[in-house]
């Protein structure tokens, strides 16, 4: 079984994740999209609200598994038997960041990283951007999948 893990704060799950998470079914068996836990990190939504927008998101894609950790990556995958971290690149700067993590993470276990390329449609959206653009109460619905509402 091919099992693929899609790291991130998803703060919140904007419509590039989505891409990247729904292409990534056919390609893996399980993909786990694990929601990091940072406690020195601010965020704009807790971890249940992110972790409720993305099952929301995925309630009919049973390949689809949404889960929390702490700690490093490669870790969660030798504990979950996972053997490919999922990576989306929007842009030359994700790559180069993007990189030097893959690096690092092949350094410390033996794990592959498959980055996909953001459709052309999302590859300017971040979760920072969402996160500015609902601050000053822009319309946020046109960057992030339906579950994603703010009340």
């Amino acid at each position: 079984m091919k099992k693929a893990i899609f790291p991130g704060s998803f703060d919140p799950i904007t419509l590039g994740h989505y891409d990247i998470i729904k292409r990534s079914v056919k390609l893996f068996d399980e993909v786990i999209v694990a929601i990091g836990i940072n406690a020195d990190k601010k965020y704009m939504f807790s971890l249940e609200q992110r972790q409720k927008f993305i099952e929301d998101s995925f309630k009919d894609e049973p390949k689809i598994k949404v889960v929390t950790y702490k700690g490093l990556t490669v870790d969660f995958c030798a504990k979950n038997n996972v053997d490919f971290i999922l990576r989306g690149l929007r842009n030359p700067a994700d790559f180069e960041f993007e990189k030097a993590i893959a690096h690092t993470n092949r350094d410390l276990a033996p794990i592959e990283t498959v980055f996909l390329l953001t459709a052309a449609s999302t590859s300017y959206i971040s979760s920072s951007i969402v996160r500015d653009v609902i601050r000053n109460n822009g319309d946020y619905t046109v960057l992030v999948p339906d579950s994603v509402r703010v009340k």
